[in-house]
């Protein structure tokens, strides 16, 4: 019993001693967060606007002379070459008129010879005293009304050729013809022109856009800074995308710059010209079109998706002095591949946090981890398109 009262007691004082001990809270260590620093490289800064595609040249063919339709020389919608006869007018008529002048025109010359030989017979008699000065005027106004018949004959055989030229309709260039919209047999060219069809030049092709009187000011300013002038836009390359297709996989050149802007919309008009021998592009179909404006040589980019947005704007998380999370607030530019340009608001040598970003609470411990970007954007290839920014 006395053995068991001394393990009790014994056991009691532990007991005792343990109650005396404190527990204290140990905190969990700081979240594991992935940081890597932006991006520097040459990045062209573009401007992303909207236009539509037009044909350079469009042209209504019509019959320019009376006559009944003998033939359609192509099938609706087929792509000609310039010079391929399309329709045929009746040209039995003109070419009758043309043989009348040409045997018109070689009796005046006829009759042009013989007063010529008259004139100089009388105006050697005159000479010499056998003749009187009126026979030899006489001589010199036929021989001279004989001239003008050679001419007026001249002119009528031209008319006559052009006439006979109209009852043949060619392609003034290569394109597309549209539908006939007249038939064979049909009277054509009856005291108007008659309208047969219409071609449509679509290689090269227009694209058309408009450029804000903000945005004309900002592309001068640039030009000005870099030492370029207005002539020199039209070196500026152009890029477009229709609407099924992802970014602006067609290039063009700038073709023309209106030289004022419009009061009424304060807008410029601007027009690109782009090659379409794959006739890929449709007179008339929406574009996206993008302009290059300035060249950043020293852009910084983070991945788009480490970019958050609050009520005050875009931001970012950066791991700061002894690893506490801050937010800054940035100005975003354009999507380079899966990375965003960030204007200003960010610094070279910050650790932005692009993983565990959940876990990353402004103001709180975290335990970043370095690594370099996945996947950078490939650098701006240079190009005189875009005038570079002042250092």
């Amino acid at each position: 019993m006395a053995g068991r009262a001394w393990i009790g007691a014994i056991g009691l004082a532990l007991a005792m001693a343990g109650c005396t001990e404190k527990n204290e809270y140990v905190p969990p260590p700081p979240p594991k967060v992935t940081v890597t620093a932006p991006v520097e490289q040459p990045v062209i800064r573009y401007l992303e606007l909207t236009g539509n595609t037009a044909t350079i040249n469009t042209v209504d063919l019509v019959a320019r002379v009376e006559g009944f339709l003998m033939s359609i020389d192509y099938k609706d919608g087929a792509t000609v070459k310039k010079g391929d006869r399309l329709f045929l007018i009746q040209q039995d008529t003109y070419q009758a008129n043309l043989d009348q002048s040409k045997a018109s025109l070689a009796s005046a010359n006829a009759q042009l010879t013989n007063a010529q030989a008259e004139y100089q017979r009388q105006s050697t008699l005159g000479q010499q005293d056998f003749s009187s000065q009126a026979v030899v005027d006489k001589a010199r106004a036929a021989r001279d009304q004989a001239q003008a018949a050679v001419d007026s004959a001249k002119a009528n055989l031209e008319v006559a050729t052009i006439n006979l030229g109209y009852t043949t309709v060619v392609a003034p260039f290569d394109g597309i013809v549209t539908r006939h919209l007249a038939d064979v047999g049909q009277l054509v060219g009856h005291s108007e022109p008659t309208k047969l069809a219409t071609i449509v030049q679509m290689d090269p092709i227009y694209v058309y856009f408009n450029l804000s009187e903000n945005q004309v000011l900002r592309i001068k300013q640039a030009l000005a800074e870099s030492g370029r002038t207005i002539e020199q836009v039209k070196e500026i390359e152009i890029d477009i995308g229709l609407q099924n297709e992802d970014g602006y996989p067609h290039k063009g050149r700038l073709d023309y710059v209106s030289p004022e802007v419009d009061p009424s919309t304060g807008t410029l008009l601007v027009r690109a010209l782009f090659d379409n021998k794959d006739l890929s592009l449709l007179p008339g179909l929406f574009a996206r079109v993008r302009v290059p404006v300035q060249r950043l040589p020293k852009a910084l980019l983070v991945a788009d998706t480490a970019i958050g947005a609050a009520q005050q704007g875009s931001y970012v998380l950066v791991v700061g002095k002894d690893d506490v999370v801050e937010q800054k607030v940035v100005t975003t530019g354009q999507l380079v591949g899966s990375y965003r340009v960030i204007e200003s608001g960010l610094a070279a040598g910050d650790k932005v946090v692009v993983g565990g970003i959940q876990r990353a609470v402004p103001g709180s411990k975290v335990d970043p981890e370095e690594v370099a970007p996945a996947a950078p954007p490939p650098p701006a290839a240079p190009s005189p398109a875009a005038p570079a920014a002042k250092p």
